[in-house]
């Protein structure tokens, strides 16, 4: 583990490399899993302004979703609040391409001008996850080891970027520049060690 100021990075998020592959697993972490994608309580009501603006990007059944439960949903075995989920599982606001790839409606509102927020951090920083203290506060940041990117996403060998370099700019989004540099000069230091 590595302490980046005073937040723990476990040794996965700088030693293993990452970069996804959307032809291969079609962006699955959009619609697998039990729960929506995590949301810090301050992004709760980020979405609750921008949700009228993201609809036209959404389909209908997104849209008659969001009237009736809204753009989050808490879960109680993840106590956390979460994006709320399609009865079939995908995450709200996911869209596919003509390809059959997920996409974010959000991050489409944003590329588009439309919303000035791109997405839930919790998506943007995927497959690193925040780990909290019980008092809510930002403590650790792990590599979630997904199934459905084990062999579409994680191929050893094919890609140099290592993991935190996959997710700078959420990075930087959430800590900040000078966070980020200190862990890249730590991980440059982890590197050197085991050389």
């Amino acid at each position: 583990m590595l302490m980046v100021g005073d937040l723990l990075v476990s040794d996965d998020v700088v030693k293993e490399h990452f970069a996804c592959d959307l032809n291969a697993c079609k962006g699955a972490c959009c619609w697998e899993g039990d729960f929506g994608a995590p949301l810090d309580k301050k992004e709760l009501p980020i979405l609750d302004d921008i949700k009228d603006k993201v609809a036209p990007y959404l389909s209908n059944e997104s849209n008659a979703l969001l009237q009736k439960v809204g753009a989050y949903t808490y879960f109680d075995e993840m106590e956390a609040y979460g994006t709320s989920l399609l009865p079939n599982g995908a995450c709200v606001f996911m869209t596919r391409d003509e390809n059959g790839i997920a996409g974010c409606g959000i991050e489409q509102a944003w590329r588009d001008g439309v919303v000035d927020w791109p997405k839930p951090e919790s998506c943007h920083l995927y497959p690193v996850r925040v780990v909290f203290d019980k008092k809510g506060a930002d403590y650790a940041l792990n590599y979630d080891r997904w199934s459905i990117c084990h062999n579409s996403c994680n191929v050893p060998g094919r890609t140099k970027i290592k993991l935190y370099q996959f997710v700078k700019n959420a990075l930087i989004r959430r800590y900040g520049q000078e966070f980020y540099d200190q862990l890249d000069y730590l991980a440059g230091v982890v590197d050197e060690t085991e050389v």
